[in-house]
């Protein structure tokens, strides 16, 4: 793979005017989606019920979820709670204008019976139920927001500082261009955002940003060796010197991002369709 594209030379800036077509097109049909759909949050940042349950009989987590998907609670979390006949399930009714009280009330009422169908009636029984206030969610929204904030202010200082300060603005705005991307395609494709896919897009922003230094540290070099040629023709000579690199780092990445994507179960999915997304 390296040596088919050891001596690369492609004219990769003149398209930029069609991939920032592209990039953009992609762009404001996510925004539309965001307008007009909105984002899927989890019972992480919404609020949800919890319940706590023990089954008689040991029984797949797959199996329970189907039967969740199958009552309507898409999305529902279930975690083994120290032996594999116990579970919590975390779960919410999308969009439900009722009061918590309510709500929790519907829940219940709508894994009780979903337990009924996969586990079996009176094969299991229901220690505990207590709602997931709200408040806890915008707490949660607030502190992702700024880690992501947080990031691109330390990014920005860091190339700065190693590069030039264009450096660090291209940077940033590169990245927030592969996080706006990425924000776009989890509303397009509708996906629950949780604190897994926070994580997802946090990788996101280190991916891109490992992907645009190695590029300006080859961008710097050549600056210095061929200071005779303009900057259109030292940005193609970069691209293609650093190639090989990113074809290698893209095809494991997205062979990788493929058997979570296959493999990894329901909880992971998310986290994995976004560092597809990310390294097509």
């Amino acid at each position: 793979m390296i040596r088919l594209f050891d001596k690369a030379n492609y004219d990769f800036i003149k398209w930029r005017r069609v991939a920032f077509s592209v990039t953009g097109a992609i762009m404001l049909v996510g925004l539309v989606f965001l307008l007009t759909r909105g984002i899927n949050y989890s019972i992480e940042f919404t609020g949800g019920t919890l319940m706590q349950v023990e089954s008689a009989k040991r029984v797949e987590t797959g199996v329970i979820r189907g039967a969740l998907d199958a009552a309507g609670l898409n999305g529902a979390e279930i975690q083994t709670f120290g032996a594999d006949t116990a579970f919590l399930i975390r779960a919410r009714i999308a969009h439900s204008a009722a009061t918590d009280e309510a709500a929790e009330a519907a829940v219940s009422t709508t894994v009780r019976g979903a337990l009924d169908k996969s586990i079996g009636a009176g094969q299991y029984r229901v220690v505990r139920t207590e709602a997931v206030r709200p408040k806890v969610g915008r707490e949660l929204q607030g502190k992702a927001l700024m880690a992501i904030l947080l990031s691109f202010v330390v990014t920005l200082i860091y190339l700065a500082v190693r590069f030039e300060w264009r450096f660090g603005l291209a940077a940033v705005v590169a990245t927030a261009h592969d996080v706006i991307a990425t924000i776009a395609f989890i509303s397009v494709m509708h996906l629950e955002v949780s604190l897994i896919v926070v994580g997802a897009v946090l990788t996101v922003v280190g991916y891109s940003l490992n992907d645009t230094i190695i590029i300006f540290d080859r961008v710097r070099e050549n600056l210095r060796k061929y200071r005779r040629q303009n900057l259109y023709e030292i940005l193609n000579l970069s691209i293609n010197e650093t190639l090989p690199r990113s074809v290698l780092t893209h095809g494991t990445t997205i062979a990788t991002t493929l058997a979570l994507l296959l493999l990894g179960g329901e909880v992971i999915r998310p986290f994995a369709w976004d560092r597809e997304a990310l390294a097509r």
